[in-house]
């Protein structure tokens, strides 16, 4: 049975958004999507900043729009767009060389704006060791990008990514010790949303208008 995110036992991570993939189903890189009156990356950021220790962002494409946060952008260590798990890389190598005591690194993506904001502190305190990997759920899914990752697993993921032919997250995570934590859906005045709702295509965009009302009503 997964975790519940209570509250903070740990320090705040370390956290890198992962935003270094094509976008091709949406058309234009998702950072720049304007979801609300503001850029998406403002709204990550936005929930994000106060959970963590610093933030970073992985983008290897120019964004739609002039992106407004003051980030500090890292493209991929292995270039050539091998998908999220080379965002994964990119956020542990970048905490190795600044925050070199950490010893995990909190990923989030781009497209997922209604994300807890006890997540951080959800994930952290279900970790039981150093070495393990503790990875967000709701109603019974895994979203794998939404995880703290051992920043010692980092020469493991490079040989991975380097070897391995799917390079699928979830089969990483399956050869490693890992915790699922549980978090509960969002009740809104239109249903529960689940809050790892995330936008892949300009319907979902739409979509996400939608439930932002409700989530705003919930909380004025």
């Amino acid at each position: 049975m997964p975790a519940k995110p209570s509250e903070r036992r740990h320090p705040p991570p370390p956290a890198v958004i992962i935003a270094g993939g094509r976008s091709s189903r949406m058309g234009i890189a998702k950072p720049g999507l304007i979801l609300g009156g503001r850029p998406m990356l403002d709204r990550i950021v936005a929930r994000l900043a106060p959970q963590v220790a610093s933030l970073a962002l992985n983008l290897n494409t120019e964004p739609a729009t002039a992106l407004s946060a003051d980030l500090p952008v890292i493209a991929d260590t292995i270039p050539g767009f091998f998908g999220p798990l080379a965002g994964i890389l990119t956020a542990m190598r970048h905490v190795q060389r600044t925050a070199p005591n950490a010893m995990h690194v909190l990923t989030v993506p781009t497209d997922t704006p209604f994300f807890p904001s006890e997540l951080a502190a959800g994930l952290a305190n279900a970790l039981t060791s150093g070495e393990e990997i503790a990875v967000a759920w709701s109603d019974g899914a895994m979203h794998p990008l939404f995880a703290l990752w051992p920043v010692a697993l980092a020469d493991d993921l490079e040989t991975w990514i380097r070897t391995d032919d799917k390079r699928r997250v979830r089969a990483f995570i399956a050869r490693h010790r890992s915790t699922a934590v549980d978090f509960p859906l969002i009740a809104t005045r239109a249903g529960p949303l689940d809050p790892f709702f995330n936008i892949n295509t300009p319907d979902e965009l739409q979509q996400a208008e939608a439930w932002l009302h409700h989530v705003e009503d919930r909380n004025p």
